[in-house]
Order: C-alpha cells, then sequence, then structure tokens
C-alpha cells in the first residue's frame, strides 16, 4: 500500500492511498475510522482522487463520525 498524500484538515485525519488498482480514502477521528475505495479506472489519477475530497463530501463524513459516535455511546449504555 502506496500513501500518495496526508490532507490537511483541522477536524479529522485524511490519507490518500493507492493499492491493488483502487485509491483508498481513509478518514480518522477519535477511536472511528471511514474508508472509501474507487477503482483507479473511474478517476484520473493522484489529482482526481484529491479532487473528490471537497468540502461537502467531508462536512458528509464529519456527520457520520457523530452519527457513529452516538450509535456507539447507546450500545455502549444499553449493554455495556
Amino acid at each position: 500500500m502506496r500513501t500518495v498524500a496526508d490532507i490537511p484538515n483541522p477536524n479529522m485525519k485524511v490519507t490518500l492511498m493507492a493499492w491493488n488498482g483502487k485509491y483508498l480514502i481513509k478518514l480518522e477521528k477519535g477511536d472511528f475510522e471511514q474508508t472509501y475505495k474507487i477503482s483507479e479506472m473511474d478517476i484520473m489519477g493522484d489529482e482526481g482522487a484529491k479532487e473528490l475530497l471537497d468540502e461537502e463530501f467531508l462536512e458528509a463524513a464529519m456527520n457520520r463520525f457523530t452519527d457513529m459516535r452516538d450509535a456507539f455511546v447507546l450500545t455502549v449504555r444499553r449493554n455495556g
């Protein structure tokens, strides 16, 4: 696996990687992680992959992190 870029972001760690004919967008916040896989055939190289990381996508990912945390907290309360 090759790290293509570490994308600066104040809210989460954003890493773009290439592996096995795919780009992987890895987003991390605290104990939670989201990974998106895109075929290298669907975009125009490293720069095309970086272009996917627009403000709207990153904002939706932040909302998803909040949902992930809320779901986890609730299951710990119910079952922990």
